[in-house]
């Protein structure tokens, strides 16, 4: 049996560039759109933009920690890669897919692996409803925000607007309020992967609102639709000491 190839990522960073330098020594060097698996050096910055440029050629992914937070990554060291490779643990994630229609009424798309955020734009709090299916569940949100998480970014911006944790396995995504101000007892909902979920902006030209999924962008939307998209799956590699899935478990009871 072939070995797999491999390809080194690093981030724009002195200890992700020295890291790098040390592995293609011992490992050599390999183009990134041969390679079977890629091996990114940073922090989950890095990770999540990778994960972003190889959905149209989704390959496994193994992150090594260089970075700052590192929950999607994995212990640095040059000894043994292809082994670890080979007993690494695999888990699966979907994206969500955001249409967002803007001001004009045109729709525009993009793919979150973490979040898709609505956030208000000015000082006057922004005013939201939310359908689930075409049911609407909440008419007005008072709030500075609201997002839409996957079990994989369960951790990171929903976990600190004070969201759920999510298994990777649950099925389920997280539907979490920031900073809402009316009605104040509303902590947010866990929906179904399968839901589709409709935020209609209330009072846009005196509330604006702007859409974002993961780092992408977009001002002034009037409508937002989220849907998990199956049709991409990506795969991030996991030493088994160190699975996501125990990574999520264990930080539920994190003081």
């Amino acid at each position: 049996m072939t070995a797999p190839t491999i390809a080194f990522i690093a981030a724009d960073t002195a200890e992700a560039r020295e890291a790098e330098t040390r592995l293609l020594a011992r490992y050599g060097k390999q183009d990134r759109q041969s390679a079977d698996i890629l091996v990114v050096l940073g922090g989950d910055g890095t990770m999540l933009r990778t994960l972003h440029e190889c959905m149209s050629r989704p390959r496994p992914i193994f992150g090594m920690h260089c970075g700052t937070v590192g929950f999607l990554m994995n212990r640095f060291d040059v000894e043994d890669l292809p082994a670890r490779l080979v007993a690494a643990k695999r888990a699966r994630l979907h994206p969500l897919l955001m249409r967002a229609k803007d001001k004009d009424g045109k729709e525009q798309r993009a793919l979150a692996i973490n979040e898709v955020s609505l956030l208000r734009q000015t000082a006057q709090a922004a005013k939201i409803g939310i359908s689930i299916d075409g049911v609407e569940r909440l008419p007005e949100l008072i709030c500075d925000g609201v997002l839409m998480s996957t079990p994989a970014g369960s951790t990171a911006y929903n976990l600190s607007a004070h969201g759920p944790i999510l298994p990777i396995g649950a099925g389920v995504l997280a539907l979490t309020p920031i900073s809402a101000f009316r009605p104040r007892r509303w902590r947010g909902a866990i929906l179904p992967q399968r839901a589709e979920v409709k935020f209609t902006i209330h009072e846009p030209e005196k509330r604006p609102v702007s859409a974002t999924a993961d780092f992408i962008e977009i001002r002034d939307v009037r409508e937002v639709v989220v849907t998990q998209d199956d049709s991409v799956s990506l795969t991030l590699l996991f030493d088994p000491e160190h699975h996501l899935d125990e990574r999520i478990l264990r930080e539920q009871f994190l003081g």
